[in-house]
C-alpha cells in the first residue's frame, strides 16, 4: 500500500515552533510512529527520535537539569519523542527543553491521554499544541482510491474499519486476527494497566454491553446491575476506555425545550472493526442483524475526525424527545445547525415536526451510502 498521508501533518508542521511543544494523542497501531518519521524526514538541521519505551532513553533523560539536556540536546533542530506517556517527569523534561534550549522544537506522542495528560498537565499549560490521531478517515483513505473504489469498499470499512494495517490488509482472515489481537493485546492491556485495574473480565464484558449499544441511549445504573459494580465504576471505566481511544460519547442537544433530553448520552465505537472484534461478529453486510447500528458509528465517527482532523470547533449531539421524536446526528458549529439522519437502506424520513418548528434554520439531511461522502 502506498503512503496515505494524514490531513493533520500540515497543521502539525505549522504549530512545530521553538519554545513550544507539539503533543500527538492516539490510540496503538493508529499510525502515530509513522506520522512522527514523516514530518522528522522533512525537517531541515539536525533531529533526534527518542522511544520512550527504551530504558536506555528513560536513564539518558533521569538527569533533569539544564546542563544535561543542553548537553543532549544543544544543537537540535527537531527533538520527536514516540510513546512519551512511559518517560517519568515527562512534562518536567519537556517543559525544561523548550525554555531552555534555544532554537529547539519538540514533538511527542502518546497511547493514552490519561496518562500523557496526567503526566505532562501542568507544566506545558501554555506551551503545547494537542492533536488527535485517529484510524484513517474516509477522507484519506480517498487519497488512493477513486469514487468507485470508495463505493466498492464502504462494506469492508463497515465491518473491519479503518486502521491503516487493516486498509492494507487484501485477506479478511488477517483483518479479524489483527484486530482481535489489536484488542485483546494492547486496549485492554493499556485500560489495565491506567489506575491499577485489575478486572479484565469486567471491563471486557462491559466494553461488549456498550457495543452492542451503539446509538441507543446509556443508562450506568441498569449497566452496573448487569456488570455487578456501582453506577459510578461503570463510569469511571467508560471514562478510561474514553481516555484510550475505544470508545467516545456524544451527549444531548438542548435548547431548553420542554420536552428534550438534556441529560442523556451515547457511546460510539472510534473504529467499526474494533467494535467488531469485541463482539467477536465479522459476518458481511448482508448477514448483519445491526446494520442500522454499524451505519451509524461509522458515519458519526467520520464526522468526529473531520472535525480533528480540520481543527474544526463542532459540537457533535443527538437530538430526542420525551415523545419519542429524535434525530442521530446533530452538529454544531457557530453559524450553523447541521440535523443527519443516518438509514442504510432506501427510507428517507422526513424531519421531526418537533425539531423543525424548534430549530427552522437548522438544516436535516438524510445520510445513505450513495450520499455519505459529499455531506461529511
Amino acid at each position: 500500500m502506498e503512503h496515505i498521508k494524514r490531513i493533520l501533518q500540515d497543521k502539525i508542521e505549522e504549530r512545530l515552533v521553538p519554545g513550544k511543544a507539539v503533543l500527538i494523542y492516539g490510540a496503538r497501531r493508529v499510525g502515530k510512529t509513522v506520522l512522527l518519521k514523516e514530518i522528522v524526514k522533512k525537517t531541515d538541521g539536525k533531529t533526534i527520535i527518542l522511544n520512550g519505551e527504551d530504558i536506555d532513553v528513560h536513564n539518558m533523560l533521569q538527569n533533569r537539569s539544564v546542563s544535561n539536556f543542553r548537553q543532549l540536546f544543544s544543537g537540535i533542530n527537531l527533538l520527536a519523542i514516540d510513546e512519551a506517556q512511559n518517560i517519568p517527569q515527562i512534562g518536567q523534561v519537556i517543559k525544561l527543553i523548550v525554555d531552555e534550549i534555544d532554537g529547539i522544537k519538540v514533538i511527542a506522542t502518546g497511547s493514552s491521554s490519561f496518562d500523557l495528560l496526567n503526566k505532562i498537565g501542568e507544566p506545558l499549560v501554555g506551551r503545547a499544541s494537542q492533536f488527535v490521531l485517529s484510524p484513517f478517515s474516509i477522507k484519506e483513505i480517498a487519497q488512493q482510491q477513486n469514487g468507485i473504489e470508495i463505493k466498492q469498499n464502504l462494506a469492508s470499512r463497515l465491518i473491519y474499519g479503518n486502521y491503516p494495517e487493516v486498509v492494507g490488509m487484501t485477506r479478511n482472515d488477517m483483518k479479524e486476527e489483527y484486530l482481535r489481537e489489536i484488542v485483546n493485546a494492547y486496549l485492554l492491556k493499556d485500560i489495565l494497566a491506567i489506575d491499577g485495574l485489575r478486572n479484565s473480565a469486567k471491563m471486557n464484558r462491559l466494553l461488549q454491553l456498550i457495543a452492542y449499544q451503539v446509538g441507543d441511549e446509556v443508562k450506568y445504573d441498569e449497566l452496573g446491575k448487569q456488570l455487578g459494580m456501582h453506577r459510578d465504576t461503570v463510569e469511571k471505566y467508560l471514562d478510561l476506555l474514553s481516555k484510550v481511544f475505544v470508545i467516545y460519547r456524544i451527549g444531548a442537544f438542548s435548547r431548553n425545550m420542554r420536552k428534550e433530553v438534556s441529560k442523556a448520552g451515547k457511546w460510539y465505537f472510534y473504529d467499526n472493526g474494533i467494535r467488531n472484534a469485541v463482539m467477536g461478529n465479522f459476518k458481511d453486510v448482508n448477514n448483519r442483524q445491526d446494520m442500522g447500528e454499524l451505519w451509524e458509528n461509522f458515519f458519526i465517527t467520520e464526522k468526529m475526525k473531520n472535525n480533528q482532523n480540520q481543527l474544526l470547533h463542532q459540537q457533535l449531539h443527538f437530538w430526542r424527545t420525551y415523545d419519542q421524536q429524535e434525530i442521530d446526528l446533530i452538529v454544531e458549529s457557530s453559524d450553523a445547525i447541521n440535523a443527519y439522519e443516518m438509514k442504510w437502506g432506501k427510507k428517507n424520513p422526513n424531519v421531526p415536526g418537533g425539531f423543525a418548528k424548534a430549530y427552522p434554520n437548522a438544516n436535516f439531511n438524510v445520510v445513505n451510502p450513495e450520499n455519505y461522502f459529499t455531506l461529511l
